[in-house]
């Protein structure tokens, strides 16, 4: 099986991937997992802990061999608002659930969740569903961008 151990940095962006790895957001967080490359080839994530793969990442195999991250397209809520004042309220009611949040242009996305999706309509966001690629913001702290604990000291 083939090991995938190290994610590439800026300064090695100009090699040419050998390999596709398409993984939703969920497991492109995850550490440890047992996927397969766009061959069908098995493949191990064997990464430090908090390392979280973003779309366009570059990883390198146990081979030598230079893999490209490719962020899947997954079912997600987008969020749009009458205002930035509008749009900025439901965003801070996301973040107080420590939600996973896509910022874009007038936009927001997060996967889909009936109960979110009934809060924001309450807060009179525009929604709608789509598929695309999710990559949510990283976190002010410690680069999470999972939801899980941190502290809220700078």
């Amino acid at each position: 099986m083939l090991e995938i151990r190290n994610k590439i940095g800026p300064e090695a962006q100009r090699l040419e991937p050998k390999g596709r790895l398409e993984l939703p957001f969920d497991a492109r967080q995850k550490s440890r997992l047992r996927t397969h490359l766009a061959s069908g080839e098995e493949a191990a994530l064997v990464l430090p802990r908090g390392e979280v793969l973003r779309g366009g990442d570059l990883v390198v195999a146990s081979d030598g061999r230079v893999v490209e991250v490719i962020a899947a397209a997954e079912r997600l809520l987008h969020v749009e608002c009458a205002s930035a004042t509008e749009l900025a309220r439901c965003a801070y009611h996301l973040g107080n659930r420590h939600v996973p949040v896509e910022v874009g242009e007038g936009f927001l996305r997060l996967a889909e969740d009936h109960v979110l999706e009934k809060m924001l309509a309450g807060l009179g966001a525009k929604l709608s569903h789509v598929t695309a690629p999710f990559e949510p913001e990283a976190g002010a702290y410690h680069g999470n961008a999972t939801g899980g604990h941190h502290d809220h000291e700078p």
